[in-house]
């Protein structure tokens, strides 16, 4: 960070109330020990005064004054402790505000940012499940199922899938269920012989109007896949690959969440120190942790998240600010009411300044 953009932090409003109130406590001790000083002399200068008698009145004089004037510094001293005091306190806690909300509104933006990464991200895939179910390959072997259309289908979910190395796999199941076709069979061998008629991505996707349409699931961990968690996509396959032909059977697309998911909580701009103190997750609608930078709780645990500030917003919760925000969608892609979220544990440093009380040189502590 350069000394200029260091100038502009924030976090400088406190360090400058310390060194203010610093500054301030040493120099009203340093009044106060001089003014102490000259009462002294003052008090001596009278007892010399009263020991010359007749020849030292006029000394006497001027040395009273003196210890009047000193008197009222005393009192000045002590207001200007008094009202420095106050409003460094308050300077501090309008700084410590004002940087608690800079840093909240920065934690949303970076949430705000994440999941809209997701969601360009997952908007491709809505893309891609609508496009290949038109690929006659695809068509052909539902339409027209035989050994010999599985196979070659397979050959082209595998060249898709070679292009494409976000999925895990993609599937051609017929309008039962069965799945005709894979990209992977030699990994994915369970997939051979699956049914896939009770799962919601293929019911949902046998009932959309048009292939205009698509379904999707939330993230969940596929037993045939390896246990590993996917998003996947579905749309019906028509006949002829016509957008409003008669469903003949379905393609599901499963999108290899893992990688790309921490990839993106990874990614997060944050510097070294704040990444020391920060989780980056994504949850879902129900606040369930659908990633972690930390790679904790994925699948399993569930963020408890305030969202009475709206679709976006930040909160302090002891010494940790948490900043979220909904996802908007992108285009035609609605989102699913997902969230990014950002936790982030106060900087272990110093504490807010408060007023030095005067510490007065040569004085017992």
């Amino acid at each position: 960070m350069s000394g200029e953009d260091a100038s502009l932090r924030p976090e400088r409003i406190l360090e400058l109330s310390e060194r203010l109130s610093a500054v301030a406590g040493e120099k009203i001790g340093e009044i106060a020990y001089v003014n102490r000083s000259a009462k002294m002399l003052a008090i001596n200068a009278l007892i010399v005064a009263a020991r010359a008698g007749e020849a030292g009145r006029g000394f006497a004089i001027v040395a009273e004054e003196f210890k009047t004037i000193s008197t009222q510094i005393d009192v000045v001293a002590a207001a200007l402790e008094s009202q420095v005091r106050a409003d460094l306190n308050e300077l501090t806690k309008i700084g410590g505000a004002i940087l608690g909300r800079l840093r909240g509104q920065r934690l949303a933006d970076l949430a705000l940012n994440a999941i809209e990464i997701i969601d360009r991200n997952l908007y491709e895939r809505t893309c891609d499940v609508r496009w290949w179910a038109t690929d006659s390959a695809v068509v052909d072997c539902v339409a027209a199922p035989s050994r010999e259309a599985s196979s070659y289908a397979s050959q082209r979910l595998k060249v898709i899938l070679d292009a494409y190395t976000v999925y895990l796999d993609l599937w051609v199941a017929d309008a039962t269920g069965k799945v005709v076709a894979s990209g992977r069979p030699d990994r994915y061998p369970a997939a051979k012989t699956l049914s896939v008629a009770d799962a919601a991505w293929f019911r949902d996707a046998l009932r959309t109007q048009s292939g205009d349409d698509f379904t999707v699931c939330d993230i969940a961990r596929v037993r045939a896949l390896n246990d590993a968690p996917v998003a996947t996509y579905a749309t019906a396959i028509r006949a002829g690959g016509q957008a409003n032909g008669k469903v003949i059977g379905v393609l599901g697309v499963h999108f290899d969440w893992k990688p790309q998911a921490q990839a993106i909580v990874d990614g997060v701009r944050l510097t070294d120190d704040e990444r020391a103190r920060s989780r980056v997750m994504l949850l879902d609608q129900n606040h369930r942790v659908l990633a972690s930078s930390d790679g904790k709780g994925v699948l399993e645990e569930t963020f408890k998240l305030d969202t009475t500030s709206g679709d976006m917003g930040s909160y302090a919760e002891g010494a940790r600010t948490v900043g979220y925000a909904l996802t908007p969608g992108y285009e035609t892609y609605r989102g699913m009411g997902w969230y990014g979220c950002l936790v982030q544990t106060a900087q272990a440093d110093k504490p807010a300044a408060t007023f030095r009380s005067p510490v007065i040189p040569g004085k017992a502590a």
